[in-house]
């Protein structure tokens, strides 16, 4: 089994702890606990569908031991000093469930945090920047945009194709051939059928979790699961997690806890 550098060069393209979390080396403990947070979001198995799960589920795990060597002040002096981490150590080596351990660090979010999110971010500067800087990366391919801004659903995507028009008048950003191609009349149906079809899943979903008419804001982001939209959560996450990134008071239960 490969030793724990070794694995974030496998996984993160990188043998640099700090660098994984994309962290400075002089990062504060709230820093470093942000880091491991968001991060560990981005890539949590729950989140991903299909191929990709096994993936996930190895960065995972991984992210929870770089964060329990970084977060402890002997191990982390040892490896800032050497740039080396011992794999014997019983926190590498013991077989920790790392879905509990998340648990108990980080409070869940909830639906109503998920709709006040959605208030705020619909019509913000925020929104408006995400939107340019998808357009830019996928140079105009509407398609790729309405699967990266968070919160979106195909009834924004007219409101969207006037605010690019807007700045592409403007001179803000270039115009793109994918872009024309994407806004056609028989792309953007195709794109409301799809749309539609996974509404329609994720109410199936909801019902199975038995989420009533108060829990739109949770279904929401189900359908957004469904999606794998996985890039337009990050900063979902960010602005979250300042508030829910204390950890939990611990039970008095010294039996592990079941992955449910």
């Amino acid at each position: 089994m490969p030793g724990l550098l070794e694995s974030c060069k496998k996984l993160f393209k990188t043998k640099d702890l700090y660098k994984v979390l994309s962290l400075p080396k002089n990062a504060s403990p709230s820093e470093v606990k942000r880091g491991y947070h968001k991060l560990s979001l981005k890539v949590h198995p729950d989140r991903v569908h299909g191929d990709g799960k096994k993936t996930a589920t190895e960065k995972f795990q991984v992210l929870g031991k770089i964060y329990c060597i970084l977060s402890d002040k002997d191990k982390r002096a040892v490896y800032d000093e050497t740039g080396e981490v011992d794999d014997e150590d019983d926190v590498l080596t013991q077989d920790k469930d790392w879905y509990d351990y998340w648990r108990i660090l980080f409070h869940q979010v909830t639906p109503q945090d998920i709709k006040e999110f959605e208030e705020k971010y619909k019509g913000s500067d925020e929104e408006l920047a995400d939107l340019k800087d998808l357009y830019c990366e996928y140079e105009g391919d509407m398609g790729m945009i309405m699967d990266g801004v968070m919160c979106c659903t195909a009834e924004d995507e007219p409101r969207f194709i006037q605010i690019i028009k807007d700045l592409i008048k403007k001179k803000e950003i270039t115009e793109y051939k994918g872009f024309t191609k994407s806004i056609t009349k028989s792309k953007i149906a195709e794109r409301k059928r799809k749309a539609d079809e996974e509404a329609d899943e994720a109410e199936e979903e909801a019902k199975k979790l038995g989420l009533g008419e108060e829990d739109e804001a949770l279904k929401s982001l189900i359908h957004s699961n469904q999606q794998s939209r996985a890039k337009q959560m990050d900063s979902f996450f960010a602005d979250l997690e300042a508030k829910y990134a204390e950890p939990e008071k611990k039970t008095k239960s010294k039996g592990k806890s079941k992955r449910k």
